[in-house]
């Protein structure tokens, strides 16, 4: 079952009123949209945004809208678009006043447990990796089979902040001369080997810093993250909020740096000066929130 990290703290910063309209940036399964849908009623509307095809046709077939009990149907107007394409999403549904936008940057149960495109190190699948097969032709087994031992190093360091990146890279380049690196176990089987022994002993899987680092690069997840904000500052309202949650520090660095940016030129009123984390009980329920954090920032001009 989905559980949409950090759903109290969204709703509580973004204090949604009755017939104000936000934005769901990373629409997934739904679950902050539905939380925002409830709290703005009889007349507020959710614009949800979903880059995953198969998400966005699972929910529409699938999901709460389908409720003929449901009070959301002429609420909600849902997207298969990336929040990169923000702005020129909002004007082409003229959807407006932006009372508040919430973005949460982590990946949904869906693309670890069913999505079957190898984001997940303990499933063996095919390296893929994208979000939207439909519109990228980069996927994870092209960056492994094909770019250069410097190149594949220079992503596992600054995406996946891996110390072991050019030694991990170099049994890459090593492996795949002898036969191409399709799968997933294939890939944490090269980096078991690359790793010293008491590393593979840690409670964080050796694999995970170098599929975070194939996936950000497949996507072009951090560059995104970039033309979302600018964007999201753009369409927001006069005193409507933008709620962020990232799950590693690459983005929670690009989320920080950004609102730091705003304020300084009296775009926006940083509302935490500290990110929100989840409660001890929350991980207890939804172990994924753990790394979660939350930065909310209120537009002034």
């Amino acid at each position: 079952m989905h559980i949409p990290v950090l759903k109290n703290e969204i709703i509580k910063y973004l204090d949604p009123k009755p017939n104000e309209n936000f934005i769901d940036c990373t629409f997934g399964e739904g679950g902050h949209a539905l939380a925002l849908l409830e709290a703005i009623e009889p007349d507020g509307k959710v614009l949800g945004i979903e880059a995953d095809p198969e998400l966005y046709k699972k929910f529409q077939e699938e999901g709460e809208i389908q409720n003929p009990k449901s009070k959301i149907q002429n609420r909600l107007s849902l997207v298969n678009d990336s929040y990169a394409n923000l702005k020129n999403i909002v004007a082409e549904r003229n959807f407006g006043p932006v009372n508040g936008i919430v973005m949460d940057l982590g990946l949904s149960s869906w693309h670890f447990e069913e999505s079957g495109r190898g984001f997940s190190f303990r499933e063996d699948e095919p390296l893929d990796m994208r979000y939207n097969p439909q519109a990228n032709s980069l996927t994870a087994f092209e960056i492994i089979n094909s770019y250069s031992e410097e190149e594949i190093a220079r992503i596992l360091g600054d995406y996946g902040g891996e110390g072991f990146s050019r030694i991990i890279a170099r049994r890459i380049a090593e492996q795949r001369k002898e036969k191409p690196i399709r799968t997933t176990f294939d890939l944490v089987e090269i980096i078991w080997s690359a790793l010293p022994p008491r590393y593979q002993r840690k409670k964080l899987h050796p694999a995970t810093k170098t599929f975070q680092a194939l996936r950000i690069a497949v996507n072009s997840e951090i560059e995104n993250i970039k033309r979302g904000l600018v964007q999201g500052a753009e369409v927001l309202a006069k005193d409507g909020r933008i709620a962020v949650i990232s799950f590693h520090s690459l983005e929670d660095g690009e989320v920080k740096r950004f609102f730091k940016r705003c304020r300084e030129i009296r775009i926006f009123e940083i509302i935490n000066k500290k990110p929100i984390i989840p409660s001890d009980e929350e991980i207890s329920v939804n172990p994924r929130s753990r790394s979660a954090k939350l930065r909310v920032a209120k537009k002034i001009i």
